[in-house]
């Protein structure tokens, strides 16, 4: 699915956020919307009061009084109600929000203080907060219908301080109902006074999305690539708990974290109780993975008993376990109760050999870039078996 096209800017010089229509509207209607075309019919001559023109045709020489971008590659992914963000250095167009989808985010900085040997998206060391938050405050402003869950990721996004507060605090406001889920290390919140004010902000709705890879100090630490970060995320999960702010538990599984992942469950059920739930989840291939390989991979099917044997050990202090990224010909029939379909409606594929599968409709399929690096154990499913 595709998220972003490019073409050539001209007419300002800071970065747009805009409603798609791909029709003419009223004039009054039109401040905070871009019209997208493919040409620009001549019965168009009026398009005074846009925010922006997106058109695909090449244009040339004639005045426009609204910003455009032209000779844009692709415009079909663009459908009205769709939000954009406008680059005016290289035209670029991404699109940050589909009032159809249910895996919207809000995008906070590239930067993290953790460097993750399996990191998806490797972070980079730029001042992009304000930048950023302006825009998100923005897009904010703009989304409609209200979203029933929106994810905030980066980066880290605790590394904004105060800017991340605003930014919860303005989905607070304006959209409580909304399910907010924020995919954090947890680090920041070791320390009580940050965790206090995150507290404050009351969000109705909010959940945290917190990484923790072993109970092994040392091992949790190699896998992200920071000193102190096991101690730093244990400090802030029972900060976040003392405060009542609700906590999910994530362990992507690799080479590193399965030897140990049953003394996991078992810390977590001694010393993390009030997590909501914990998160099983297959590795992505991209990111910092590919380079990693060698000491990363493990086919999904030499991991299944120690899953098992870590689900079990949840289900016993009654602690809701539940499986992502992982395909259903690859997990254990018990474990199939505890597979979610979890991967974002614009990441997902399926591979030639699930057209047929019986399940289909019920598995989350692959990352489209995993679907090359495939488990041995990958199979379509008949009715009659496996």
């Amino acid at each position: 699915m595709r998220l972003h096209t490019a073409g050539s800017a001209r007419g300002f010089r800071k970065p747009i956020v805009a409603r798609v229509t791909t029709e003419s509207i009223p004039a009054s209607e039109r401040k905070d919307v871009a019209l997208v075309l493919s040409s620009l019919d001549q019965s168009l001559r009026d398009f005074r009061g846009y925010a922006a023109l997106i058109v695909k045709q090449e244009v040339n020489g004639r005045r426009f009084p609204t910003p455009l971008v032209h000779s844009v590659r692709d415009i079909d992914h663009l459908s009205s109600g769709h939000i954009v963000a406008l680059e005016p250095a290289n035209g670029f167009i991404r699109t940050l929000y589909r009032p159809e989808s249910r895996h919207n985010t809000l995008f906070t900085t590239e930067r993290c203080n953790s460097n993750c040997l399996m990191c998806s998206q490797p972070p980079i060391d730029k001042d992009d907060a304000a930048a950023l938050t302006e825009r998100n405050l923005r897009l904010i402003d703009l989304m409609t219908p209200t979203p029933e869950y929106l994810c905030i990721t980066g980066g880290e996004p605790t590394l904004l301080e105060a800017r991340v507060l605003t930014i919860i605090a303005k989905l607070r406001d304006t959209m409580p109902s909304t399910h907010v889920h924020m995919l954090t290390n947890g680090r920041r919140f070791a320390w009580a006074d940050f965790t206090s004010r995150f507290a404050a902000v009351r969000h109705p709705n909010l959940s945290l999305g917190i990484p923790l890879y072993s109970d092994h100090a040392a091992l949790h630490d190699y896998v992200v690539q920071a000193r102190d970060a096991f101690d730093q995320t244990i400090l802030g999960l029972h900060q976040l708990a003392r405060r009542g702010v609700e906590t999910e538990i994530r362990v992507v599984l690799h080479a590193l974290t399965i030897p140990r992942l049953t003394n996991l469950a078992e810390y977590i059920c001694r010393n993390l109780t009030f997590v909501d739930h914990v998160a099983f989840m297959g590795m992505e291939h991209i990111g910092y993975a590919p380079r990693n390989m060698s000491e990363l991979w493990i086919d999904p099917v030499d991991y299944q008993e120690q899953l098992e044997s870590s689900v079990a050990v949840l289900a016993r202090f009654g602690i809701d376990a539940r499986i992502y990224n992982l395909q259903l010909c690859v997990l254990k029939r018990s474990l199939w109760k505890y597979s979610k379909q979890s991967i974002s409606d614009w990441k997902s594929a399926y591979a030639e050999v699930c057209q047929d599968c019986a399940v289909k409709d019920r598995c989350g399929g692959f990352f489209h870039w995993n679907t090359k690096v495939q488990s041995r154990g990958i199979h379509s499913i008949t009715e009659a078996g496996a």
